[in-house]
């Protein structure tokens, strides 16, 4: 599966669409207070013999844990390998020059990647984030390695960009400050 972020590099309010037909799949919003952000939520906008969309991932960003499909799960992250169940695949998730990478531990394979484009254009449109999934992942972690990546994506984000550079792609945060 290929999916694309549609708020360019905010990974935390966006929406995530199919690339083969635009279609939104997942919506990303953020609650924050004055100084921090406290939960992160991922609902299925296609919720399967539901009428209402159903938040299917949270991120608690006060505790540092997540919330897949309603089950608190104990989240190994040590070296940056993550895995959130014992009947669940381990990934390392790693940065490259290009984005994110999740490979499979025992499979040794890249199982998802998110493309993040670094180089903003001056004239003309900039690229969009783009998540790609295996089939094994999407079947049985996909919400957990869309949390993984934000998770991952913007701590690198407040580690790299400076006050006036994160104020300038996250109007809201400045707005809110001010």
């Amino acid at each position: 599966m290929e999916a694309i972020f549609d708020n360019k590099a905010n990974v935390l309010d966006t929406k995530l669409r199919t690339s083969h037909d635009n279609s939104v799949i997942y919506s990303i919003s953020t609650e924050q207070t004055t100084w921090s952000k406290t939960h992160t939520y991922v609902r299925d906008m296609n919720p399967a013999l539901r009428g209402e969309p159903a938040v299917v991932g949270i991120i608690n960003w006060g505790k540092k844990t997540f919330e897949v499909n309603g089950h608190l799960p104990e989240i190994v992250s040590r070296a940056k390998l993550w895995k959130w169940s014992d009947d669940r695949e381990e990934y390392a998730i790693v940065h490259r020059e290009e984005g994110w990478q999740a490979s499979s531990t025992s499979k040794n394979a890249v199982e998802a990647t998110l493309n993040v484009p670094y180089r903003p254009q001056l004239f003309g449109k900039s690229k969009p984030m783009v998540i790609n999934l295996s089939r094994a992942a999407l079947a049985k972690d996909e919400v957990f390695l869309i949390l993984a990546f934000i998770y991952c994506e913007h701590r690198r984000q407040e580690k790299t960009l400076g006050p006036t550079q994160y104020f300038s792609i996250f109007p809201e945060v400045f707005e809110s400050l001010t």
